[in-house]
């Protein structure tokens, strides 16, 4: 029953951040567009948090809660001796790693790289600022994908991605690249791309 408790936690915990793990993995494996797959979870987020601290919760408090009378007459050998997965070790171990999937969402950001590169601006006249509303974000790594994707296009000046206000804001040279290259870029994440104001 304990086994299945844990479980049931731990799997709570990994769907609960499943929208936000989906685009590292997919940034690491280089599949990219595969990235919001996991998007339609993001409502019932809370849902499986809770599920996850009520688990969890209960976990802890069965290997803390006083043991009957009855229970503490027998002296078996399995109980002087349990086995490491009904350790408080091994539920301390379940429960940081519940507790970092939990907040995944906060810090997915840091495993995308951070793109320096130099552009050479020929004519100002030519540098162009579009804001993308973007469907499809839920966290800040989803933000970060967009802005890692349209990054890799040359021309690109400046990209800022917001994904509460479900857009980007991308400064480039319109010598080098497009608006529609651009916006292919951030289709290629998964996320998609509902309207475009140049600014």
């Amino acid at each position: 029953m304990k086994n299945s408790l844990l479980t049931s936690g731990l799997l709570a915990a990994l769907v609960s951040s499943l929208c936000c793990i989906t685009p590292v993995l997919a940034l690491v494996a280089g599949a990219s567009g595969i990235a919001s797959t996991f998007s339609w979870l993001d409502p019932a987020r809370p849902f499986f948090v809770g599920i996850t601290v009520v688990v969890l919760g209960f976990a802890w408090y069965q290997k803390f809660k006083p043991k009957a009378k009855e229970e503490k007459e027998c002296a078996c050998e399995e109980d002087l001796q349990p086995s490491f997965w009904q350790t408080k070790k091994f539920l301390s171990i379940i429960t940081v790693f519940a507790a970092l999937m939990l907040v995944f969402p906060l810090y997915a950001h840091i495993f995308y790289p951070k793109s320096e590169k130099q552009v050479i601006i020929v004519d100002k006249s030519d540098i162009q600022t579009v804001n993308f509303q973007i469907k499809g974000m839920t966290c800040q790594g989803c933000a970060a994908h967009v802005v890692h994707e349209v990054n890799k296009l040359s021309g690109i000046l400046n990209v800022t991605a917001s994904y509460d206000q479900g857009n980007a804001i991308v400064e480039f040279d319109k010598s080098k690249t497009s608006i529609p290259k651009i916006e292919e870029a951030i289709n290629s994440t998964g996320y998609s791309v509902t309207n475009k104001t140049e600014k």
